[in-house]
C-alpha cells in the first residue's frame, strides 16, 4: 500500500479581508460622504459664524444670568466683585506701600486700571473653560467651536457694561465730571476687548489639548496684572530710572497697562497725554490685529480636534 502523500502548502492570500483605505474613500466619494467635523475653509467657517450670531449671544446673555443667579445679591457681583478687589489693592498698596504719591486722583486711578484689568483676566480665564468646559454640546452638535469662546467674551463684555456703571459713578463722587473725552474710552476698550479674545481663542486651544493650562492660568494673570501699572505709574519707574531701558520699553509696550492707561486718559483729568507711550494708539492697534486674527486662526487650524480624544 503506497504511503500517503501530504498536499502541497496553500499559498498565502493575498488580497486583504476587507476593503482598503483607498476603496473607502472611493466609496465616501461616490456616496457624498464627507469626515464628520472636518474642517471647513476659512471663509465658509466665518460664514457659518455669523449664521449662528444669534445662538452666540444667547449663550452669552444666559451664562451671564446664571452666572449668580445662586447668590443672594445676585447680579450684584458683578459690580461689587472687582470694587472688593479695588478695595483691597488700595488698602495694600495705596496705604501700606504707599504706590499712591505722585499720582493724583488715586482712587480713580486705582479702581480704572481694576475695572480695566478685571475684563481682559475674566477674558482670558475664561477661554480657557470654552472647550474643556463644554464638551457635552462639542460632542454632541457640529457647529463652528469658535462660538464658545466668542460667547463667553461677549458674556465678559456684557459684564464690563454693568462696571463701567459703577465706575462712572465713582469717579463723579470723586470730582471728576462727564467731558467729552470720555467718548475715547469706547475706541480703547473696542481695541482691548478685541486683544483679549484673541488671546482667549489662543487659550482656548492650548487648554482643550492640557487641561493644566487652567491650574498654571492664575499664577501668570497674578504677575502679568503687577507689570501691568493697575496700582502704580508705569510712566514712574520707566521714567524715574529705576528700571533697565529693555525692562522700561517692556512695562509701556505691555499690552495690559497700554488699554489700562488709554482708559485712564480718556476718564480721569489729571492723567494727561504726557504719561502714555509715544504713538500708543498704534500699539493698541496693533497688539489688538495681531491677538485676534492670530489667535482666531490659530484656533480655527485645531477645529477637527475638538472634543476627541
Amino acid at each position: 500500500m503506497p504511503a500517503p502523500t501530504l498536499a502541497p502548502p496553500r499559498p498565502p492570500d493575498t488580497h486583504p479581508a476587507g476593503p482598503g483605505p483607498s476603496d473607502l474613500r472611493a466609496l465616501a466619494l461616490r456616496h457624498g460622504l464627507t469626515v464628520s467635523g472636518a474642517r471647513p475653509p476659512l471663509t465658509a467657517y466665518l460664514r457659518d459664524l455669523w449664521a449662528r450670531r444669534h445662538f452666540i449671544t444667547a449663550f452669552a446673555t444666559a451664562r451671564l444670568t446664571a452666572q449668580y443667579s445662586q447668590a443672594r445679591l445676585g447680579q450684584l457681583w458683578q459690580v461689587a466683585t472687582p470694587l472688593l478687589n479695588a478695595a483691597v489693592y488700595y488698602l495694600i498698596f495705596g496705604e501700606l506701600m504707599n504706590t499712591r504719591e505722585g499720582i493724583p486722583d488715586f482712587i480713580p486711578y486705582l479702581v480704572t486700571g481694576v475695572f480695566v484689568w478685571s475684563f481682559t483676566a475674566g477674558t482670558i480665564t475664561a477661554g480657557t473653560r470654552a472647550i474643556s468646559g463644554n464638551l457635552g454640546l462639542v460632542r454632541a452638535l457640529h457647529f463652528p467651536r469658535a462660538s464658545l469662546p466668542l460667547a463667553l467674551a461677549l458674556q465678559q463684555l456684557q459684564q464690563l457694561a454693568f462696571s463701567l456703571a459703577a465706575l462712572a459713578g465713582i469717579l463723579l463722587c470723586c470730582g471728576i465730571t462727564p467731558r467729552p473725552a470720555w467718548l475715547l474710552a469706547l475706541p480703547a476698550l473696542a481695541l482691548q476687548a478685541l486683544f483679549s479674545t484673541g488671546v482667549s481663542m489662543a487659550m482656548a486651544r492650548l487648554a482643550a489639548r492640557t487641561p493644566d493650562i487652567a491650574q498654571l492660568l492664575p499664577f501668570v494673570l497674578r504677575t502679568w496684572m503687577y507689570a501691568s501699572g493697575v496700582m502704580w505709574s508705569v510712566q514712574q519707574v520707566v521714567h524715574g530710572g529705576r528700571v533697565p531701558y529693555a525692562v522700561g520699553l517692556a512695562l509701556e509696550l505691555n499690552p495690559a497697562a497700554v488699554y489700562i492707561d488709554l482708559v485712564r486718559f480718556a476718564l480721569v483729568d489729571s492723567f494727561t497725554a504726557a504719561q502714555l507711550p509715544p504713538h500708543v494708539w498704534a500699539i493698541a492697534a496693533g497688539w489688538a490685529v495681531l491677538a485676534a486674527v492670530g489667535g482666531f486662526v490659530w484656533f480655527w487650524r485645531a477645529e477637527e480636534a475638538y472634543g476627541r480624544g
